[in-house]
C-alpha cells in the first residue's frame, strides 16, 4: 500500500549508477552527504492561433526534459560521492549513467541521464568542501506509481 501524508525531504532515496549506463544493481549507490535537491521540468510547447478559436491561442506540450540539481558536501572515500566528483573533466559517454529515485510514497522514477558536475569542491576556508551537480534526463524516464 502506498504511503500517504507529509514526509521530510530526507525520505527521498536517490541512487546513481557508478559504472555508467552498464551499472548493475550492486553499482547503483547513494551519494553520501547530499543536502538539497531541486527538480526542474522543461516543456517544449507548440503554439498556434487557428481562426476557429476567435484569436485564442491553442497549445500542445510536444516534449519534456527533467533536471535534478543536487548540492551537499564532498565526502572523500564515499564511492558515490567520489564517482560524481571524478566526472570533473568528463564529457560524452564518460558522464552518462543511470539514476533511480524512490519517493516517500513508494513511487519510483528510473532514467538514463547525463551528469553535469558544477562544483567538485570549494567554499570558505572554514567550510567543508562542497559538491554540486545536475542530473539531466536522457530520453523518457520510467515512472512506477506507488502500489
Amino acid at each position: 500500500m502506498a504511503e500517504t501524508g507529509v514526509f521530510p525531504v530526507h525520505n527521498n532515496i536517490f541512487k546513481i549508477g557508478t559504472a555508467g549506463r552498464a551499472s548493475t544493481a550492486a553499482e547503483m549507490l547513494t551519494v553520501k552527504d547530499l543536502e538539497t535537491f531541486t527538480i526542474s521540468i522543461d516543456a517544449n510547447t507548440e503554439e498556434w492561433s487557428p481562426m476557429d478559436q476567435a484569436g485564442w491561442t491553442r497549445r500542445a506540450v510536444t516534449g519534456k526534459g527533467m533536471t535534478i540539481s543536487f548540492s551537499g558536501k564532498r565526502n572523500y572515500g564515499d564511492p558515490g560521492n567520489d564517482y560524481i566528483a571524478g566526472l570533473m573533466i568528463g564529457t560524452g559517454q564518460e558522464v552518462e549513467t543511470k539514476f533511480e529515485w524512490t519517493m516517500p510514497s513508494g513511487a519510483k522514477l528510473v532514467m538514463d541521464c547525463v551528469i553535469s558536475l558544477t562544483a567538485p569542491a570549494g567554499g570558505d576556508s572554514t567550510n567543508i568542501d562542497g559538491l554540486e551537480f545536475e542530473l539531466l534526463s536522457d530520453g523518457k524516464p520510467t515512472f512506477t506509481p506507488a502500489a
